[in-house]
Order: C-alpha cells, then sequence, then structure tokens
C-alpha cells in the first residue's frame, strides 16, 4: 500500500522555507501533498500560529516521499 494523499489548505513552514529570490520561495514537506494551485492561500509558521502572509503555489513536485513547493509571496503581515 502506497503512502496517503495529505490535502492541504495553507502553507505551513515551520521556518524551513528557503528563498529562491524576491518574493519566490520554495518549501519541502515529508509525505505526499496536495495544495490548491494558483489561488492565494495562508502562509503560516505553525498550524496555531497567526497568518503570516498570503501567497500563490505555482509548483508542487513530488519525489522520494517528499513533497516541494514553490510559491510567491504575495503579501506579508507585520509579526509584532
Amino acid at each position: 500500500m502506497g503512502m496517503p494523499m495529505e490535502l492541504n489548505t495553507m502553507i505551513v513552514t515551520k521556518g524551513k522555507e528557503i528563498r529562491e529570490r524576491e518574493n519566490i520561495f520554495s518549501l519541502t514537506k515529508a509525505g505526499y501533498r496536495l495544495y490548491p494551485i494558483d489561488i492565494p492561500i495562508d502562509v503560516r509558521k505553525t498550524i496555531q500560529s497567526d497568518s503570516s502572509g498570503t501567497a500563490v503555489i505555482q509548483k508542487v513536485e513530488w519525489t522520494n516521499e517528499e513533497t516541494t513547493i514553490t510559491y510567491q509571496l504575495l503579501s506579508l503581515n507585520s509579526t509584532n
């Protein structure tokens, strides 16, 4: 039996995102995950934390039981 597919409706970074250029980031998560593409979704540091911004996912890649997303940060909420 294969690994289950998880549906994610927000980007939870846990501080592991990598800045590729200006407002483009990539993030690799364990397991195979589905994400909505081309629509703005919430970015959070943890599931419980407040939204830290809004992003649009441009690419989702599945390899070796990992999911890598590339996303463009549209807006950043102030963290004070």
